[in-house]
């Protein structure tokens, strides 16, 4: 099972396309490799690409590792979301009113922030899971709103500009409950940022994709024992040559 992160690893960087990685998402098809998206995405968001790639009826990890995109399965009516939006209309006012989610703001809003085109900010806006915001306040109300979130279940991430709140699942979390579901022989995870970490170390072999617009990925223990590699190319070039050796390695290690 092949588990992928979106944005500068199987999509580049600047374009989005994962047309160069081609020839590997061919092979994956053709040996029956089934392929797991994992990304912030939301699932109105990934359901386009999802079908674009020929996935079929395969789940993808969407929110971070919130929850999880099933085809065919509506959106909108997960409970997760409308936890944390109770959550934060618990909080007193004094903290409340220093948190903007994208459940606050307009799709307008959400594409001004973002830099998304409107369609695409309306799309992100459709949460089930999680709830990315900006913080507009100081650190002392950060701590408080942080302790107050905790006492109720509620976990919180920096991630660039955002917060973004959610029950506490990651990645990998998303990652082992697809591979309790599919039962694969070996997990190959890839990933090109910090966000990625745990994701590629609840792999049996992870991949650090290179992303020269990412902040680095630290020196990883497992790199030391070939658990974790590097891509010298960047995004779905370097995607497609880590898969496609990844196979034939497993493959002639199999004979």
């Amino acid at each position: 099972m092949v588990v992928s992160d979106l944005d500068g690893t199987l999509l580049d960087h600047e374009t989005y396309s994962w047309q160069a990685a081609a020839p590997a998402l061919a092979l994956l098809k053709q040996r029956g490799i089934p392929l797991i998206l994992a990304t912030s995405k939301t699932a109105a968001e990934v359901r386009g690409l999802h079908r674009e790639l020929g996935l079929g009826a395969l789940p993808a990890i969407v929110e971070n590792g919130a929850g999880l995109y099933r085809p065919g399965v509506a959106d909108g009516a997960e409970p997760g979301y409308a936890r944390i939006r109770a959550a934060l209309e618990a909080l007193p006012d004094r903290l409340r009113q220093r948190f903007r989610g994208f459940g606050d703001m307009t799709a307008a809003e959400i594409a001004e922030t973002t830099g998304l085109p409107e369609q695409g900010a309306a799309l992100a806006r459709r949460r089930e899971h999680s709830e990315p915001g900006l913080w507009m306040g100081g650190d002392g109300d950060l701590r408080a709103f942080l302790q107050a979130l905790d006492r109720q279940g509620i976990h919180a991430r920096h991630g660039g500009r955002f917060l973004t709140l959610s029950l506490g699942r990651t990645k990998a979390d998303g990652l082992r409950q697809v591979a309790a579901e599919l039962s694969p022989d070996t997990v190959i995870a890839l990933g090109d940022a910090p966000n990625d970490v745990d994701l590629l170390q609840a792999a049996d072999i992870g991949v650090i994709v290179r992303n020269d617009h990412a902040p680095a990925i630290a020196q990883l223990p497992e790199e030391a024992v070939g658990r974790i590699r590097r891509t010298k190319k960047i995004g779905p070039e370097g995607w497609n040559d880590a898969v496609i050796g990844l196979v034939q390695e497993l493959q002639k290690a199999g004979d």
